[in-house]
């Protein structure tokens, strides 16, 4: 007979990067950012540490890593940053349709076919109840996207409706998901382990608490 088992799903933002993201290095509020997660992560049983192939989300991955005990630490090309999902004007509520598809404008559709193909990748590769009969922990340490992405889907929304969640730099988001129970967010954008100069960095002034 086959068991499953519960999956927690620990999903971060890199830390804050320099202006040129694509080839920058995390900054100093990055580095410390990434330090003080790992710091909140030490006592949790991480099976493993995933990260998309950007810089600034690999050296995230390696700077927690460093915190914790000989926690395997792994590149994921699904945990890279792309856009999941574009909708139609149909889809979005009339009074935010124009600006959020103004956002979405210079998706090019091979973006859109390739982030679909990766969001697909990602729920099957670390959403849901694993095999087995053990609690696994892992940690995905990824883009403000496919975290909003993912959110979205343990929460049954919409497809639309990863636009407009946003994680923080080395904010902590926790899913669970247990056989026979419908998934459940326990945190989103939890920046508890940060102190108040280092939170809500790369956000609009209008977005931050």
């Amino acid at each position: 007979m086959n068991t499953t088992a519960t999956r927690f799903l620990y999903l971060a933002r890199h830390g804050e990067a320099s202006a040129d993201e694509d080839a920058g290095e995390l900054t100093a509020n990055g580095r410390r950012q990434a330090e003080l997660l790992g710091d909140r992560l030490r006592d949790v049983p991480l099976a493993a540490i995933h990260h998309g192939p950007l810089p600034r989300a690999a050296a995230t991955a390696r700077l927690i890593g460093d915190r914790l005990k000989e926690v395997p630490v792994r590149a994921a090309e699904a945990a890279g940053d792309y856009v999941p999902y574009v909708p139609g004007q149909a889809e979005l509520p009339a009074d935010a349709a124009d600006r959020l598809l103004a956002f979405l404008a210079p998706v090019t559709p091979d973006e859109r076919e390739q982030g679909a193909a990766l969001a697909r990748a990602a729920q099957e590769r670390f959403t849901g109840p694993v095999a087995g009969d053990e609690v696994r922990h892992e940690l995905v340490v990824t883009h403000a996207f496919l975290i909003g992405w993912l959110v979205r889907a343990a929460l049954d929304a919409p497809p639309w409706r990863w636009l407009g969640l946003n994680p923080g730099h080395a904010a902590l988001t926790v899913i669970r998901y247990t056989p026979g129970r419908p998934s459940a967010v326990l945190l989103f954008n939890d920046m508890a382990h940060l102190p108040a100069e280092l939170r809500w960095t790369g956000f609009p002034p209008e977005l931050r608490g």
